[in-house]
């Protein structure tokens, strides 16, 4: 298979919860990233802002930028508000070789505030899914011109959460809107991962790879937790310690010659799940299943 792994900062220090290995310098995550073995990392709120000072960052690891979050608000701004925004983010990926642009919606999502998840916007109507599509679009094909694919998240506690959420995405949508295809997410908004892959993978640029722990999950349900109470309690974990079928994932994404990155992003407790040892097992379970097509044993 002709990927890469590549990591998130999220597992050092987590940018939505500063308390949550805050006190992590950028260079302790990115000197034991490269030890274990990844080649690149997305930004985080640690990295410099500045293009030849990224370069420079990342230079001195011997690592690749892989991608960067921005948050998006289509859903209220126009297309050329959301041109004008995306400005200096889309130059500093562009500028540092990143070939994708983690897009996720902000607006009016419940991702950080303290509200229960079924709290989260939804569009409800076919007028409303094919005005944000038509901007989305637009604006997808701008970053393109960029050379940079912009690649949609689907998220907890936004617009597009569920898998109908993402079928009315991705049918509203033009081909240039590629999806970031994350299975923590996906799971965690009741989907079938593998499923969801599978009926989309012609549109996966780029792709997450997030494990769950099913029992935290239903205690965030029925308790009616936030999203960021259930990271704090541990719903997410790194790839081979929770319940998603990744040799699955991986031989499907084998299957249609995905060439993009594998990224951990399991946000969760450093205190309680140690930053390199879970950095080391997320690495080690997606090296095995990609040096063996996806197939266990």
């Amino acid at each position: 298979m002709k990927v890469k792994i590549g990591i998130n900062p999220i597992s050092w220090s987590n940018d939505d919860l500063p308390s949550l290995g805050g006190e992590t310098p950028l260079a302790t995550a990115l000197a034991e990233g490269r030890e274990i073995g990844y080649q690149g990392f997305e930004l985080g709120n640690k990295f410099p802002r500045e293009s030849a000072a990224l370069r420079k960052v990342l230079g001195e690891y011997g690592l690749e930028l892989v991608s960067g979050w921005y948050s998006g608000a289509l859903a209220h701004r126009s297309v050329e508000e959301e041109i004008a925004a995306v400005g200096p983010h889309l130059a500093l990926l562009a500028d540092n070789g990143a070939r994708v642009m983690v897009y996720g919606e902000v607006a009016d999502s419940i991702q950080g505030l303290p509200q229960p998840l079924y709290k989260r916007p939804r569009f409800f109507t076919a007028a409303q899914w094919d005005a944000y599509a038509e901007r989305l679009t637009r604006f997808a094909r701008h970053t393109l011109a960029h050379g940079v694919r912009l690649a949609y998240h689907h998220h907890m506690g936004a617009y597009v959460e569920t898998p109908a959420d993402v079928d009315e995405l991705m049918r509203r949508t033009g081909p240039e809107v590629g999806l970031l295809f994350d299975t923590g997410h996906m799971s965690f908004a009741g989907g079938d991962a593998v499923a969801l892959l599978a009926r989309h993978i012609g549109r996966v640029c780029h792709v997450h790879c997030k494990d769950v722990r099913p029992g935290v999950v239903r205690l965030a349900r029925n308790n009616d937790w936030s999203f960021l109470e259930a990271v704090i309690n541990g719903a997410f974990t790194v790839p081979g310690d929770g319940s998603i079928d990744f040799a699955a994932v991986v031989g499907l994404l084998r299957d249609h010659d995905y060439t993009g990155w594998l990224v951990v992003e399991a946000e969760q407790d450093p205190v309680v799940a140690p930053s390199y040892a879970y950095a080391q097992k997320g690495f080690r379970t997606l090296h095995e299943l990609v040096a063996a097509g996806g197939r266990q044993g």
